[in-house]
């Protein structure tokens, strides 16, 4: 099992920046593609950026490319989002999901992540 833990969300004005960090535990995931999700209430899940094992193959919601940064830390287990020129429609609370074995072509659906952490909000006013 893997218990994955969000930090970093607050409240920020249009034009700000946030990081947000998911440290894992229970088991390494270097091994593991991980992901960053966001969710407003009433709508689907939606993905925002992942990356693939070992830190290779990011890929990004066009919403979000040029502005956000997925990175991670094999070291310290640990997957990052470096959020700038955020927007108030950024708004949302942020999900961490993490896969053992996932194919390329489902890499973007949430239904393909086996761990969740528990969110971090993150809301940003005009």
């Amino acid at each position: 099992q893997v218990q994955l833990v969000e930090s970093g969300g607050g409240s920020v004005q249009a034009g700000g920046s946030l990081r947000l960090s998911c440290v894992a535990s229970g088991r390494t995931v270097s091994c593991y593609a991980m992901a960053w999700f966001r969710q407003v209430p009433g709508k689907e899940r939606e993905f925002v950026a992942v990356s693939r094992p070992s830190g290779g193959n990011l890929w990004y919601a066009d919403s979000v490319k040029g502005r956000f940064t997925i990175s991670r830390d094999n070291a310290k287990n640990t997957l990052y989002l470096q959020m700038n020129s955020l927007m108030p429609e950024d708004t949302a609370v942020y999900y961490c999901a993490a896969d053992p074995s996932i194919i390329q072509s489902s890499l973007k659906r949430s239904e393909a992540y086996a761990y969740w952490g528990q969110g971090t909000q993150v809301s940003v006013s005009s």
